[in-house]
């Protein structure tokens, strides 16, 4: 039996994170004809996706950010203020996102993640299915992750 001793160390180090995902991104590569047809393609590089909803002074009233990722949309924050929410303003920017990574990027599918006490009721009304429920994520709260599939 070999005994290696190891030194375990906890702390940020962005040059040590980098090797990490350089490291497992060639691992996965290796593992996976999928992803080592996807080397070398736009649809390798997540690019990001911003949709802005601007008021009569230009102030920002709601937006949603994201990314696309091979033929994926990934929402990753879609807010309204309080006093825009209700009109439909949440919706037409998630239209537009999905629009432009179905028409633009040649997305298939979106995804996003949500509480229970932010939109998971608002999602399923735009056609997001529940593929996946986190409890206690934090303590108290449910996670869901949704997925729709864009014309």
């Amino acid at each position: 039996m070999v005994c290696r001793m190891f030194r375990i160390e906890a702390e940020v180090d962005k040059g040590r994170r980098d090797l990490l995902r350089s490291r497992l991104r060639d691992t996965n590569t290796a593992a996976s004809p999928v992803l080592a047809a996807l080397r070398g393609t736009p649809g390798e590089r997540e690019v990001p996706l911003h949709v802005w909803a601007l008021d009569a002074a230009g102030e920002v009233a709601g937006g949603l950010v994201g990314h696309t990722w091979t033929t994926w949309l990934h929402v990753g924050y879609l807010w309204v203020d309080a006093v825009h929410r209700g009109a439909g303003l949440g919706a037409r920017l998630l239209a537009e996102a999905e629009r432009i990574a179905a028409t633009d990027r040649a997305c298939t599918a979106s995804r996003l993640e949500t509480w229970d006490f932010q939109a998971p009721e608002f999602y399923k009304k735009q056609g997001y299915e529940v593929v996946g429920v986190i409890p206690d994520y934090p303590p108290g709260i449910t996670e869901y992750i949704l997925t729709k599939h864009l014309p």
